[in-house]
């Protein structure tokens, strides 16, 4: 018996040798292949230099080599929705075990039962089904010696898909048996690939929906669309500013339209108007899909429309290396449907954040009464032309980027967990809070303060920790309010113990208050005072640094020095 290599697919790389007509060859008993009736195509098939993944992949297990034979000779001229067949011959189970370990697209096994041993058919179909756990792949049993294998037994015993007597098979039946368990299979990995599609979306959105970021959210929507369609990392996410128009042309379709995410070679692009810095090509593709008001798909990309249900649109340019089949086109359309409302959602979100901002920063304001803000020696930071508005969102922006920056980092994950992060800006803008409680006279004396002067002005700590931690009373779990009474309360200590109100060292301090004492230091040396002009940007960094480990905690210390560059970028109410 001579075995063929099992490492390669040899039927494809050559034609076979002519094979005797099947007609004329001699009965030699029951566990020959015979065609009754019907004529065997002519010649055998050729060599074919089309795409593998264009065929339908079958691979033949038989011991007896003329059986290859005479499958290829009468399948050699076989189509199946314009698919041309692509076989794979092993001679016993063993080899055909290592074809399965290569070969990921095989749809049709002829199996023959009794090989290098009386059941290695059967054994080789509980290893497709149970341990290579390949539900997929159809798998026809022809067997020379049916009562080796009893139909009934192995129909109910075993995952195999139909049995067949060799000695039963004409020319048109191993036709008919091949197109119907190729159509069996179209059905089951179409059905399969629905499954895992939306399973993606479901995983998809349900993580999406976790953000609490518009920008956020838009660049997992590309990272998911990439995955789902699996395409390549070229992607960008466009969105127009305030509601869109009716019937806008073409000129005026990409006015406010902006980059919201980018991915790829357009990752640079972020924040960027679309108009002047997108590629014409894929402006122009982007603005088609707006005045269309619908998707679009070409031969190297698709443009998605994203339509919430305020009227807010959204486009998603996709760069792709091969056409979209229709099942992606219809998981693409699943998926659109069920995140577009999750823009309305952020956006809605970050309204209420905003508003809350704006909330916060005039109470904080009118905490100062319009007459300035304590700085690292307690007394007034600015006066009433500074905008109490621009200083209180600031320290908030610049807390929010140093706690960031020290989650990404891995740093007191037992402290900086989402939900603090969330909140910890809020919380910055009340902490000095307590100053309503305070004498105006005493924030805005010019000269020193005299020991009661003094000690009447530190207590703005308790008084702010005190006003917030009724008002948390009113909400259930942790907020903006019961983090900004432990800000408002202990921003003033110092790392080596010498701050107020309590005298607290170095990790005994709250990490929100040891942030905010940082934030808070940098933008009142950066500010005019009613004593002295504001410090240069240079000269602050260097007192910061010179107080790490004194006045603040080094590592939050390191923390903004690392986004101090993004701090000098970001505007008041950046978030």
């Amino acid at each position: 018996m001579t075995n063929a290599d099992p490492t390669r697919p040899e039927d494809d790389a050559k034609p076979d040798p002519p094979q005797p007509d099947p007609r004329s060859m001699p009965e030699t008993g029951d566990e020959d292949l015979v065609f009754l009736d019907d004529a065997a195509p002519g010649a055998g098939p050729s060599e074919d230099q089309e795409d593998p993944g264009s065929r339908w992949t079958m691979l033949i297990v038989d011991d007896e080599p003329e059986v290859h034979s005479i499958t290829k000779l009468v399948l050699s001229d076989f189509a199946y929705k314009g698919r041309k067949a692509r076989f794979l011959s092993a001679h016993s189970a063993a080899e055909a075990r290592l074809i399965l370990a290569r070969e990921s697209d095989i749809a049709l096994i002829l199996l023959d039962v009794v090989m290098e041993t009386e059941d290695a058919g059967l054994r080789l179909v509980h290893h497709i089904r149970e341990e290579l756990q390949n539900r997929n792949v159809r798998i026809i049993l022809r067997t020379g010696q049916p009562g080796q294998a009893p139909e009934r037994a192995v129909i109910l015993d075993y995952d195999i898909n139909d049995y067949k007597a060799k000695t039963q098979l004409t020319a048109q039946q191993l036709f008919t048996t091949t197109v119907a368990a190729l159509r069996s299979y179209e059905d089951i990995v179409a059905i399969d690939a629905n499954r895992r599609g939306l399973e993606k979306i479901i995983e998809a959105s349900s993580s999406l929906f976790r953000a609490r970021s518009m920008k956020l959210f838009a660049a997992g929507v590309l990272t998911q669309l990439s995955g789902l369609l699996g395409i390549g990392p070229d992607a960008i996410l466009c969105m127009q500013r305030g509601r869109s128009g009716n019937g806008a042309g073409v000129g005026g379709c990409c006015d406010g339209l902006y980059v919201l995410a980018g991915s790829g070679r357009f990752e640079d692009l972020i924040n960027e108007p679309a108009a002047g810095h997108v590629d014409p090509a894929v402006l122009d593709a982007v603005t088609a899909c707006l005045e269309k008001r619908t998707h679009l798909y070409g031969g190297d990309h698709c443009t998605l429309y994203i339509r919430t249900p305020h009227d807010r649109e959204t486009v998603v340019y996709l760069r792709s290396n091969r056409p979209l089949s229709e099942l992606d086109r219809r998981l693409i359309e699943v998926f659109c449907g069920k995140i577009s409302v999750g823009f309305d959602n952020l956006h809605h979100y970050e309204q209420l954040y905003r508003a809350q901002q704006g909330t916060l920063a005039a109470l904080a304001d009118l905490a100062e009464r319009g007459r300035g803000a304590l700085g690292l020696d307690g007394r007034a930071a600015e006066t009433v032309e500074g905008g109490r508005f621009s200083r209180s969102l600031r320290i908030a922006a610049i807390t929010e980027r140093i706690a960031r920056r020290l989650h990404a980092d891995g740093l007191f994950p037992e402290s900086l967990d989402d939900s603090t992060l969330e909140i910890i800006g809020l919380a910055a803008i009340l902490h000095d809070i307590g100053n309503a409680a305070v004498d105006p006279g005493i924030l805005e004396k010019p000269g020193p303060l005299d020991p009661a002067e003094r000690s009447a002005m530190q207590s703005h700590t308790l008084a702010g920790a005190t006003l917030l931690n009724q008002a948390s009373h009113l909400a259930d779990g942790p907020t903006h309010l019961h983090l900004g009474a432990a800000v408002a309360r202990w921003h003033h200590e110092n790392w080596d113990g010498t701050g107020y109100p309590d005298g607290r060292t170095g990790t005994a301090i709250p990490l929100c208050a040891r942030i905010v004492a940082v934030a808070d230091a940098f933008d009142a040396m950066t500010r005019d005072r009613p004593y002295r002009k504001a410090l240069s940007r240079e000269d602050s960094v260097a007192e910061i640094r010179r107080l790490a480990g004194l006045r603040f905690d080094p590592a939050v210390v390191d923390a903004f020095l690392a986004v101090l560059p993004d701090i000098d970028r970001t505007a008041p109410a950046a978030r």
